[in-house]
C-alpha cells in the first residue's frame, strides 16, 4: 500500500500524478514530452515513468517512427486495464449497464429487460446487469473501483431510501444504497438520471459552452437536471429539479392525488399526457413517442394546434424555473423532445420569451447515444481516476 509523501517524497508525488494526469488527458507521450510538459529534468522523468511501471499504471507503447533523424523516442500510455468504472441506467423496462477501463473506453454492455409483471428488485437487477457488461468486458465484477447508478428519482440523504419513484416496482425501502453496496461488494453512488444527463450535456453536448444549465428532459416522465459553474446541483435533500412534482395551474397537486402521473407537472406534460393531447388533434399512433413524430413530420393544421398545446405545457412549467433559477440555457432532451424536434424546440422558446423577462437560450439535445449512461460513465470514471491518482506516493512503498 502507499504511504503519506513526506520530505522530498512530496515532490516526487506531486510529479507522478502529474505524469500520469497527463497521460490520462493527453494519451502516449515520451520521457523529452512529459520532461518538457512537467518542466522536469529527462532523468526526474525516467524516474517518474518507472515509477509508475513499477505500480502497474503505465505501460510501454513501443517507440514513435516521425521520420525525423535519430533514435526514436520510446513511448509510455496509461495501462488501461489498471482499473474499471461502471454505470447503469434503470427504468422501468429495463437496466442498461455499461463498462469502462480508465482511459474511459467502453469495454462492455449488457441490457437486462425488466418487462411490466416481473418484477426484479434492485440489487438484483443490477448485479445481473454488471454481471453481463462485464461479462462482455472480460473482467470480473470485483474489478470494477464504483458504480454510478442513474434512477427516475433521487435518494434522500437521510433515509438513504429513493424518492419520486413510485413506478419503479424494487427499488423502494430505505437504505438502498447500503443494499446495493452489501450485494455487489462494490462502492456505489446512486444519481438523478436527468442530473447524468446533464453531466454528458455539459461534457460534450450543446452546453459545452455553458455556466448555467437547465436540462428538461420530456419522455415518458418529466424530469430536470440543474448545472451551475460546471457542477450538478442536487438542493439539500437531492431532490432539485424535480419538476415533475410541481403544482401547476390545471392539475392536483402531488398532495392531492399522490399517484404517480396523477398530479403536477407530470400530469400536465408528461408522455402520456401529451399522448392525450396528440389524439385529441387526430394523432392516435400506438405510442406518445410515435405520435409526437407523426405530428412533427405533419404540414396539416391539427399538428400545428397539437405542437402549440405541447409547447404551452412545457413553457407553463419552464416559466417557474426560469424565475427562480434564471439559467442562461434550457436544453430539452429525451426521447419526445428529440421526436418534436425544431418545431417544438421553436414554440418554447417563442412561448418563453413571450411569458418572461429572462430570454434563456432553448436548444435541442445533439447528443446520439444514451445520455444517463454516458453521463454516469463520465462521474465514475473521474472519480476512479481520482482514486488512482491519489494511490501514487513519492516513490515509498510497504508490503500490503
Amino acid at each position: 500500500m502507499a504511504t503519506p509523501p513526506t520530505g522530498t517524497s512530496v515532490v516526487r508525488a506531486i510529479n507522478a500524478r502529474a505524469t500520469l494526469r497527463l497521460l490520462l488527458d493527453d494519451g502516449p507521450q515520451s520521457r523529452p514530452d512529459i520532461a518538457a510538459r512537467l518542466l522536469v529534468s529527462k532523468p526526474t522523468a525516467s524516474h517518474l515513468l518507472a515509477q509508475l511501471r513499477e505500480d502497474g499504471l503505465v505501460l510501454s507503447d513501443g517507440n514513435r517512427d516521425d521520420g525525423a533523424v535519430g533514435r526514436a523516442a520510446e513511448m509510455f500510455r496509461v495501462n488501461a486495464s489498471a482499473a474499471h468504472a461502471a454505470a447503469i441506467d434503470v427504468t422501468p423496462e429495463r437496466i442498461a449497464a455499461a463498462v469502462v477501463d480508465l482511459i474511459g473506453t467502453r469495454v462492455g454492455e449488457y441490457v437486462l429487460s425488466t418487462p411490466e409483471g416481473h418484477d426484479v428488485e434492485a440489487a438484483d437487477g443490477v448485479h445481473d446487469a454488471l454481471a453481463g457488461a462485464c461479462a462482455q468486458a472480460g473482467v470480473p465484477l470485483s474489478a470494477l473501483h464504483l458504480v454510478v447508478i442513474g434512477v427516475q428519482g433521487a435518494i434522500d440523504p437521510a433515509s438513504d431510501r429513493l424518492r419520486f419513484a413510485a413506478h419503479l416496482p424494487g427499488w423502494q425501502g430505505d437504505a438502498l444504497t447500503a443494499a446495493l453496496t452489501e450485494r455487489l461488494r462494490l462502492p456505489v453512488e446512486i444519481e438523478n438520471d436527468v442530473n447524468l444527463a446533464a453531466i454528458a450535456e455539459r461534457a460534450h453536448g450543446v452546453a459545452a459552452e455553458h455556466d448555467s444549465v437547465a436540462v428538461l428532459w420530456i419522455s415518458d416522465g418529466i424530469g430536470m437536471g440543474l448545472m451551475f459553474g460546471g457542477r450538478v446541483h442536487r438542493g439539500l435533500t437531492g431532490g432539485a429539479g424535480e419538476i415533475a412534482d410541481l403544482p401547476v395551474p390545471g392539475t392536483p397537486t402531488p398532495q392531492e392525488s399522490p399517484g404517480f402521473g396523477t398530479g403536477g407537472m407530470q400530469a400536465l406534460a408528461g408522455g402520456p399526457a401529451l399522448g392525450r393531447v396528440l389524439a385529441e388533434h387526430g394523432f392516435d399512433q400506438a405510442t406518445p413517442l410515435d405520435a409526437l413524430r407523426a405530428a412533427a413530420a405533419s404540414d396539416d393544421g391539427s399538428a400545428d394546434r397539437a405542437l402549440d398545446e405541447i409547447a404551452r405545457r412545457l413553457v407553463l412549467g419552464l416559466t417557474a424555473v426560469i424565475a427562480i433559477v434564471d439559467p442562461e440555457l434550457i436544453v430539452l432532451a429525451g426521447d419526445l423532445a428529440l421526436a418534436g424536434g425544431e418545431r417544438l424546440r421553436s414554440r418554447v422558446e417563442a412561448g418563453l420569451r413571450a411569458a418572461v423577462v429572462a430570454r434563456p437560450l432553448v436548444l435541442l439535445t445533439a447528443l446520439e447515444e444514451n445520455a444517463v449512461l454516458d453521463g454516469g460513465l463520465r462521474l465514475a470514471l473521474g472519480r476512479v481516476q481520482d482514486q488512482v491518482l491519489e494511490t501514487v506516493s513519492g516513490g515509498q512503498r510497504t508490503a500490503d
